[in-house]
């Protein structure tokens, strides 16, 4: 079994990989369905002549591949308590079908709260591109992580 990461594990400028992932048709469709059923990203034929230039995931589909890639990295090992929510999101270019998507996870800063003994804040900027370097998501926000027991 892995080594739980506690706040102390954390420090600025370390960073994580993440990825690849690729995302299919089948994974687009299925997430837009459920969740954000707009033409370009149930239908091709109405992706294509959408803006985004082909079958698309929706940006909130887009932003759990990236949470989903950043508990791979090392959330999932660790002492993670939650969030109060993320900063900043931006959809930065259409993650079409096909696209294989990588990234980094970097730690912008982690201290011990003031106001909550064994909790600490751990600040972080994540980001995913394609394959020929094409930036296509950027998220920055807080997590809440518990401190090493004593």
């Amino acid at each position: 079994m892995r080594q739980v990461l506690f706040l102390e594990d954390f420090h600025e400028g370390q960073s994580f990989a993440l990825g690849p992932h690729t995302v299919t048709a089948a994974a687009i469709v299925a997430f837009a369905r459920e969740f954000d059923p707009q033409p370009f990203h149930l239908d091709e034929d109405a992706a294509e002549a959408s803006l985004l230039g082909g079958l698309a995931a929706s940006g909130w589909h887009s932003t759990a591949m990236l949470m989903r890639l950043m508990c791979d990295a090392c959330l999932s090992r660790s002492a993670i308590l939650g969030s109060s929510g993320m900063d900043e999101v931006k959809w930065l270019a259409p993650v079409l079908a096909g696209d294989v998507l990588a990234g980094t996870f970097t730690i912008t800063g982690a201290r011990a709260s003031a106001s909550r003994p064994g909790i600490g804040i751990v600040n972080f900027t994540s980001a995913l591109a394609d394959t020929a370097g094409t930036p296509k998501i950027e998220m920055t926000g807080i997590f809440f992580m518990r401190s090493r027991p004593s």
